[in-house]
């Protein structure tokens, strides 16, 4: 059985599928009457706590919004199927904005050398990811958050509207704290999360945390009253790069010799065969985690724990799809895989499409590589991420427009 109401996750298919199934019947007006409660003592059983499942695709969102309208119409269950669709409204917004990735991890460089040069600074930063500020209610989420993987999604705005506007520390370090330390860190969500708290997704709209709001949302656990800023004007921030097209998956060559290039964005949940699979024909894997790539900084344990155990648990789920399994092993990747796709006979790699992100970097510098020996990287997109990012052109509300027709293709759900 999976300990997610423990907080504990297991890194397993079938832990997924159980923690799912288990919140399934709150998934309606349960979770819209309790979703905004920050109550670590219950284990947080207002929310789902699938988000680490969900970020890997050991489920696919395509599973839990089924399972959620199987039970419920959609207006019972509207606010966690908004949810779900949020986090992909980030996707796509962030895949036809990439160059937002890139100023977020240009800004974390800048603040880093802050670090080096500003001692008071740097003291400010590492009380605050120690949870050694004095003010309870964020060194607990900070203590929860380093010894868990998780924090619930109020304590995460409340989190970083206190990091910016009260410690007066850079929006980039506190994404880069969360991105190291949650088991769920998605470079979409996070960033654009941040992004959003500190007055630039939404330009000049800022999130301040409030004391009589966290008083009320944890019910009475915290209320830090005259400890929090009263203002929050926005942080200053680059102008956001011209959206482009979204991506678009590819097709393999069933004539070409293939392998799989399996990374921590997709545990192949439900994913098609290859065009040239066969019982007798396996093809090899080559298994690239680029966890540790998240951040300049180290990653926490709990977060490479739960991802390799992941990863190795898709394999073993899947090993009669595979024949030879590869591990990439330290660095440089790029000549691991192309030494790897030479020894195999390789002439097409398949990979799960790889979003934006630490991954995505490392897939951007090996592609050039494979293109000069004639090796073709094919990304395989999910119909589901294909129908859905290309609509995340300007804010969440226009988007969500979109959810009823979304949901209209999902098979067994009950009448909108």
């Amino acid at each position: 059985m999976s300990t997610a109401n423990a907080l504990q996750f297991t890194p397993t298919r079938t832990a997924a599928l159980e923690s799912m199934a288990a919140f399934v019947p709150h998934m309606g007006r349960d979770y819209a009457s309790r979703r905004n409660y920050d109550l670590r003592a219950n284990g947080h059983a207002g929310v789902s706590r699938l988000s680490p499942y969900i970020r890997h695709r050991l489920l696919s969102e395509q599973e839990v919004l089924t399972a959620a309208l199987s039970r419920f119409s959609l207006s019972s269950a509207e606010k966690f199927v908004q949810e779900v669709y949020w986090r992909t409204y980030w996707k796509g917004w962030l895949e036809m904005r990439p160059g937002v990735w890139s100023q977020y991890r240009e800004g974390l460089r800048a603040a880093r050398d802050k670090l080096a040069t500003q001692s008071g600074m740097r003291a400010d930063w590492e009380a605050a990811c120690r949870g050694e500020t004095g003010i309870d209610c964020f060194d607990a989420w900070a203590n929860e958050l380093s010894t868990t993987g998780y924090l619930h999604n109020h304590a995460r705005m409340w989190f970083a509207s206190i990091w910016i506007f009260t410690l007066r520390l850079p929006w980039e370090l506190g994404a880069d704290l969360f991105l190291r330390q949650l088991l769920d860190g998605d470079p979409a969500s996070n960033t654009l999360g941040w992004r959003w708290v500190a007055g630039i997704q939404t330009p000049g709209k800022t999130y301040l945390a409030r004391a009589d709001n966290i008083a009320r949302y944890t019910e009475g656990r915290f209320n830090p009253v005259g400890q929090l800023a009263s203002t929050a004007d926005p942080v200053d921030a680059p102008i956001v790069p011209q959206r482009g097209p979204a991506p678009a998956g590819e097709t393999p060559d069933p004539a070409r010799a293939t392998g799989w290039l399996l990374t921590e964005e997709d545990m192949l949940a439900s994913f098609t065969p290859l065009p040239s699979e066969t019982p007798n024909a396996a093809p090899p894997a080559f298994v690239l985690d680029c966890t540790a790539n998240r951040s300049p900084l180290a990653v926490a344990p709990l977060v490479t724990r739960f991802v390799k155990g992941a990863l190795d648990d898709a394999i073993s789920r899947h090993q009669n799809r595979f024949g030879s399994i590869t591990y990439a092993e330290g660095k440089p990747v790029a000549e691991q895989v192309l030494d790897w796709a030479k020894r195999e006979g390789i002439t097409q790699i398949a990979m799960p499409f790889v979003p934006v992100g630490a991954a995505s970097d490392e897939i951007s510098t090996l592609k050039p590589k494979l293109d000069a020996a004639n090796i073709r990287l094919v990304p395989l997109m999910r119909p589901y991420d294909a129908e859905c990012w290309p609509h995340a052109t300007h804010g969440f509300f226009k988007f969500k427009e979109n959810i009823p027709k979304f949901v209209a293709g999902l098979k067994g759900v009950h009448p909108i």
